[in-house]
């Protein structure tokens, strides 16, 4: 590495490492945005950015006015937690953590832009910093601010230590599943905990229905289907000796078809309904919709294969066997323009496995400099082939 790589390369590391320490949650990231502006700024792009609860759309004019325009987005929030990585460069925000990676994302599309700045490529370029991912409505939030008007194509993609750094993951057709979220209210009758015949026990039919529920996917789904229903958070009881009158369930429902989709509401209705009458209680189930799947088109897959086998040769580019059950909102993109989402291997070498989300979550920083590279070429490669095409 020559001593000019190795100083944009020390800054792409300190912009992630600065906004590593400063986490915020949804709708809330205005001192990352603020970092992310004044990084962006010696560029000469035009920006735009609305204040707390939005994001951040920077565009770097083309050279041909004409030629198709690219977009590429990053996300900017953070989650909640506290983080254990033991990292010098730690969050400095008690109880929120940049456990996902986006502060990487946000280093990566900020150092993709300086590449492209400095050799203009034929069209414009759209760069996205949205709010809110984890929470699903920030992708809505710039859509409906226009960031997408104009744009023929848009890409995105995802650190994560699945896969070893120098590999990037890249797929045709499904890519994580389809997110909704359910709540379960359970009333039946409060009473004394000595005298169980005089009331009707909610944490009784709540545990009835934590078990049942997950026969769901183990009996009425078709195993190669893949499908998940989890309930993360119960809610019951106000002292050891009370009989509960009501308890909460909250859950999430991951599916990749409509089809089981469909059959897993059906389900959880269906359910709640029979518990609740045979324990002589009432059950009411509110479904709340979610992220959509992430599904990459065929020719935008191809562009991101080609690219990064540019960048890394054949051997680095990986197949995705099955959808991931997590969820991404960069679907509400890709209902709207075609598109493709890509994972980069963030697992160095001697490091193990460490899931996403958890608060011992880091990367291997040379991911940085190699997901920037990866989005020029995919800027360059998708111009030149919609260039070509209706």
């Amino acid at each position: 590495m020559g001593a000019s790589e190795a100083a944009t390369f020390s800054g792409v590391v300190q912009l992630r490492r600065s906004l590593h320490r400063i986490p915020e949650l949804a709708f809330e990231e205005e001192r990352t945005a603020e970092c992310v502006l004044a990084a962006l700024a010696p560029l000469g792009l035009t920006t735009t950015y609305g204040g707390r609860g939005t994001g951040i759309v920077a565009r770097l004019r083309g050279r041909v006015s004409s030629s198709p325009v690219v977009a590429l987005r990053a996300e900017m929030d953070a989650l909640p937690g506290q983080e254990s990585t033991g990292l010098p460069f730690a969050s400095e925000h008690p109880g929120r953590v940049h456990s996902c990676g986006h502060d990487a994302h946000m280093a990566v599309l900020v150092e993709a832009a300086r590449l492209l700045a400095a050799d203009p490529p034929e069209g414009d370029v759209v760069f996205i910093f949205q709010p809110a991912e984890e929470r699903g409505r920030g992708a809505r939030v710039m859509i409906a601010a226009g960031a997408l008007d104009g744009v023929r194509a848009v890409f995105a993609g995802h650190v994560t230590r699945h896969y070893k750094v120098g590999h990037i993951m890249v797929t045709e057709g499904a890519v994580t599943a389809r997110s909704d979220r359910f709540v379960l209210h359970v009333h039946g009758r409060g009473g004394h905990g000595a005298r169980p015949h005089e009331a009707v026990d909610a944490v009784v039919v709540a545990g009835l229905l934590i078990s049942a529920l997950q026969t769901l996917v183990s009996r009425e789904t078709d195993p190669l289907e893949p499908t998940v229903v989890t309930i993360g958070r119960i809610v019951a009881g106000i002292a050891a000796n009370v009989i509960a009158e009501e308890a909460l369930l909250e859950g999430t429902i991951r599916t990749t078809t409509p089809a089981v989709r469909d059959s897993v509401h059906r389900g959880i209705r269906r359910m709640a309904e029979a518990a609740g009458t045979l324990h002589n209680a009432t059950v009411r189930v509110d479904i709340i919709e979610g992220n959509p799947p992430v599904i990459n088109t065929s020719r935008e897959a191809e562009i991101c294969r080609r690219a990064a086998e540019a960048v890394l040769g054949p051997r680095g580019v990986v197949p995705q066997e099955h959808p991931s059950m997590g969820a991404e909102d960069f679907s509400f993109y890709l209902n709207q323009v075609p598109g493709c989402y890509v994972r980069f291997g963030a697992c160095g070498e001697g490091q193990s496995y460490v899931p996403l989300h958890s608060p011992a979550f880091t990367i291997d920083e040379s991911v940085l400099d190699i997901g920037a590279r990866f989005f020029e070429r995919v800027v360059r490669e998708a111009q030149q082939t919609l260039g070509r095409s209706p």
